[in-house]
């Protein structure tokens, strides 16, 4: 038991979508080397004053890339702080050369548990640990401060820990969502083609019975046997495309513009609130259609499900040349976390239109409310 919680960790893999060397890196690690100069010349009790500045403002520069690469700035760190330490030593210095700037330092544990693989993380804790222990023995703090500086030590590693568990946890509920969403593709495919294939067997069926008669009749029974052949090859490869592993999972089409017009009610279960509809009549495919109806369901549902105080929630449908504009709109007032970017549905909407080479924004209204808007081409993505 122990040996597989031990290779577990050991084989971890690092954290997804580490982010390399950001604007505000730099100007992170501009704040650290004019702090440490200050500091350098201010503090009259700093030991060997010019290499303590070095030290401070050449390992600052190290911070930006210790998302991508957190074990070696770690390491590196940690090799620059001891190879000072020990040339103070060699040299006489009196007392522990360093600027308080280097609490930057702290950092770095965070970074290694929050973004390293599993091996990083024990290889940095060996050393952390090690070197926790050599500067214990060396300065014999009192117990006090040994805890206090183990505490310091271990809320940086335990706090990166704990946001890569809950950002880890968020990955894999959203997997889940993807899974389901291409259990439905799963049925849906099976809805579609059964049902155009029904219409091809009845048209083949119709053909043959009236071909010794009337052959004109039965050319035109071919005609809508192509059209319903292509109409079905043209759904599943847009399906079968959502299906296939490696690419972001999308919901499948269901319901219609008419469907959407249907959605124009007095809300149910909230007294007060009118769900008004407005559809600007346009061809689309059937999955376009679908889909359409899909992000308008899920927007006002969430509409009503989060919006204080909404008197009305707006759905609009419009045309523009090649492509369609659905907005749904409510006027509610915002509560402070209900209805945040993060949530699962917005993620739902969002993947359904990309399947079809749209976008979808979600966020506050310009005046009040909540916001959904989608783009979706007419005829989708081609196969």
């Amino acid at each position: 038991m122990i040996a597989t919680v031990v290779r577990s960790v050991w084989t971890a893999p690092r954290a997804a979508r580490a982010p390399g060397p950001a604007t505000w890196d730099w100007a992170l690690v501009a704040a650290f080397v004019g702090t440490a100069v200050l500091e350098a010349v201010l503090r009259p009790e700093v030991v060997w004053r010019p290499v303590a500045a070095v030290e401070a403002i050449g390992l600052a520069f190290a911070l930006p890339w210790r998302r991508t690469h957190p074990l070696a700035v770690f390491v590196a760190c940690c090799g620059g702080t001891l190879v000072v330490d020990l040339a103070g030593v060699m040299a006489g210095v009196t007392g522990e050369v360093g600027l308080y700037t280097m609490m930057y330092l702290l950092l770095l544990p965070y970074a290694v548990f929050r973004w390293g693989s599993g091996r990083e993380t024990v290889i940095g804790s060996a050393i952390a640990l090690t070197g926790y222990a050599v500067g214990t023995v060396r300065d014999h703090s009192d117990l006090g401060a040994c805890i206090a500086g183990f505490v310091v030590l271990v809320f940086p590693a335990v706090l990166g820990l704990s946001l890569r568990f809950r950002s880890t946890s968020r990955l894999r509920e959203l997997e889940q969502v993807r899974f389901r969403e291409r259990e439905l593709l799963a049925r849906e495919l099976h809805d579609t083609v059964a049902h155009h294939v029904t219409a091809i067997v009845i048209r083949a069926q119709a053909g043959q019975v009236v071909a010794p008669a009337d052959p004109h009749a039965a050319l035109e029974a071919l005609q809508v046997i192509e059209a319903e052949g292509t109409r079905t090859l043209t759904e599943m490869r847009s399906i079968v495309r959502a299906l296939r592993e490696g690419e972001d999972a999308e919901l499948a089409p269901a319901g219609g513009l008419a469907d959407i017009v249907r959605l124009a009610r007095p809300a149910d279960g909230r007294p007060g609130v009118q769900v008004d509809v407005r559809v600007d009549s346009a061809e689309l495919s059937p999955s376009v259609e679908g889909a359409a109806y899909r992000i308008v369901q899920e927007a006002v549902t969430n509409s009503l499900r989060h919006a204080r105080h909404a008197g009305r929630i707006l759905v609009q449908v419009d045309g523009e040349d090649d492509r369609i504009r659905l907005t749904v709109r409510d006027d509610g007032d915002l509560p402070p976390a209900a209805r945040g970017p993060g949530g699962y549905g917005i993620s739902g909407m969002t993947e359904r239109a990309k399947l079809l080479g749209g976008s979808l924004h979600a966020g506050p209204g310009p005046d009040r409310g909540w916001l959904v808007e989608a783009v979706l081409p007419r005829r989708g993505v081609a196969g």
